[in-house]
């Protein structure tokens, strides 16, 4: 086959595949609508058929997996006062249950997330071959694919399973946060002009292929080396890698593992934004709770930072629905069953757990360069406009992953998957896995609010090792649908409301801006609040954006 028609031939099946991605995040979003109703949600009447235009949403089921609506609950689940912020559903509350499940909340979250189907999915967990301790819901907890979103689950490494659906659709979607030597009256002065240079740079919206200029043959280092492809080919410095969790590179990574779709779908995504809930945000310091920490961090008040918000993009999507695939045969072939097939999953040491573990790593560590192609161009644009200034990063945290950590368990110590899907690690000081500068004060935990109000930095304690597998929320987490969003902001011009607050929104999709407006959130303050009062993490930092690109 000629190289032209070759060429043809993988512009056709990159676009049959952006096709079908799309087809089934318009059935998801139509899933959203039937929670919706299904909850009893004010805002929602009966159930919208999927049609033309339903919008990208983080967590895209796919192919055979695609699912009916959650099935009425044998009974509501029972919720016992555990502890400051605790509330444990009692591992007989369900016939598969095999540990308890425990969500950490306080009154309010609850009462909002009685009706939710995220805490039938929480017990569901609680049926994993190998789970230990409990299955844990944060207080950003709300419905997803297989696990709730703001879930976690440990499981024993030599004979529990891993599960795709407790990872999530974007492997390492995760969060970065950028310092800067400017001031909040240096941004006011050229706030418009870097609006519009980092909308240039920084590419943006559903299915771009807008990434950096590399070969198709780099793509087998970025997804085996991490980061460190990305200081040789000098997107990154050593000082990056030393910011960034696991220093940018999940060991076990086997390139192999990815499928040629997969790759087809990022190749030419690598440093590019996406859409759905991902940002890029200028923020300004605005509050500092904990002057130790923020000074180990270099923050203070008045300090003008960025927060980035993204994933492994296409990449990671299509190696979870190839995996996916896998399991479900898997669980027939190990003679596993489990209440929602959703949570398909593979014998950890099975040879096709060890190959989506392999798989995983390498999509984590393309989502890993992913967000350091965002700051390589970042700090172009920011130099651009404001000449040599340095956007150091504070740090780099991943909130869709699974990883190998050891834990007391029942009196021994033992080594465990930790499955986070939409939920961040928070390790305590003196962690050897944590930078030296932070061992200090503890590893800092990076939580995005919504684009009208504000995000906080945090740090991880010893009781989150105990109570959470060193795990807290990852950000504000969803109050309203997408769609029940739109509904309620229809004839709305966000841009012109948010420009009144003094906040520039850049985006290639206004028509899509009400689907991530504050109200389709919770109060992230509030989320936070619990976490620190649950004593699984200490305030550090607020800030509030000022510059917001969207995709």
């Amino acid at each position: 086959m000629s190289a032209t028609k070759k060429e043809r031939r993988e512009k056709r099946e990159i676009k049959l595949a952006d096709k079908r991605a799309s087809k089934r995040a318009e059935r998801n979003a139509f899933r959203e609508a039937v929670a919706d109703y299904l909850a009893g949600a004010t805002d929602t009447v009966d159930p919208p058929a999927p049609r033309e235009g339903m919008s990208h949403v983080d967590e895209s089921p796919a192919g055979g997996h695609a699912t009916e609506a959650p099935r009425a609950p044998r009974g509501p689940l029972p919720l016992e006062p555990a502890g400051p912020c605790r509330y444990r559903i009692p591992a007989s509350a369900r016939s598969h249950m095999r540990v308890p499940a425990i969500l950490v909340a306080n009154a309010t979250l609850l009462e909002e997330l009685r009706s939710d189907p995220a805490l039938e999915q929480l017990a569901n967990v609680t049926s994993l071959p190998g789970i230990v301790g409990a299955a844990l819901a944060m207080p950003d907890c709300h419905w997803g694919y297989g696990f709730p979103v703001g879930g976690v689950a440990a499981v024993r490494a030599r004979d529990g399973v891993v599960s795709p659906g407790g990872i999530g659709f974007d492997i390492n979607c995760g969060v970065r946060l950028l310092r800067t030597p400017l001031r909040d009256a240096d941004l006011e002065r050229q706030k418009e002009r870097l609006a519009d240079a980092l909308f240039r740079a920084i590419p943006s919206g559903v299915g771009v292929h807008d990434g950096l200029p590399i070969e198709r043959r780099d793509v087998t280092a970025v997804l085996a080396l991490g980061v460190e492809w990305a200081v040789e080919h000098g997107y990154a410095t050593r000082a990056d890698l030393e910011m960034i969790e696991s220093r940018g590179r999940l060991e076990g990574a086997d390139p192999d593992a990815v499928s040629k779709r997969a790759i087809d779908r990022g190749f030419n995504q690598l440093g590019t934004l996406g859409s759905g809930n991902h940002f890029f945000e200028v923020q300004v310091v605005d509050e500092i709770y904990d002057r130790v920490a923020a000074a180990a961090m270099e923050l203070e008040v008045g300090q003008v930072c960025v927060f980035v918000h993204s994933g492994s993009r296409g990449l990671g999507h299509q190696v979870c629905q190839d995996y996916l695939d896998l399991m479900g045969e898997a669980m027939r072939r190990y003679g596993i069953t489990l209440p929602d097939r959703q949570l398909a999953c593979a014998p950890i040491q099975s040879p096709e757990g060890q190959r989506y573990l392999g798989a995983m790593q390498a999509a984590a560590n393309f989502a890993f360069n992913n967000r350091q192609g965002l700051t390589y161009r970042a700090r172009r644009a920011f130099r651009e406009v404001f000449g040599a200034v340095d956007l150091e990063i504070v740090y780099d945290v991943a909130h869709n992953v699974a990883k190998f950590e050891r834990y007391t368990i029942d009196g021994r110590e033992e080594t465990v998957l930790v499955h986070r899907k939409g939920a961040t690690r928070a390790f305590p000081a003196g962690h050897p896995e944590i930078p030296e500068r932070y061992r200090p004060v503890g590893q800092p935990v990076l939580i995005p609010g919504d684009m009208g109000r504000y995000s906080f930095v945090a740090v991880g304690t010893e009781q989150a090792m105990t109570d959470t597998f060193g795990s807290i929320c990852h950000g504000a987490g969803r109050h309203l649908s997408r769609s029940a969003a739109k509904k309620q902001l229809r004839g709305v011009d966000l841009v012109a409301e948010l420009a009144r607050r003094g906040i520039l929104v850049r985006t290639p999709s206004p028509g899509a801006l009400a689907e991530e407006a504050s109200l389709a959130y919770k109060d992230v303050a509030d989320v936070v609040d619990v976490c620190e009062q649950a004593g699984i993490a200490r305030k550090v930092a607020r800030l509030r954006p000022r510059v917001v690109v969207k995709g």
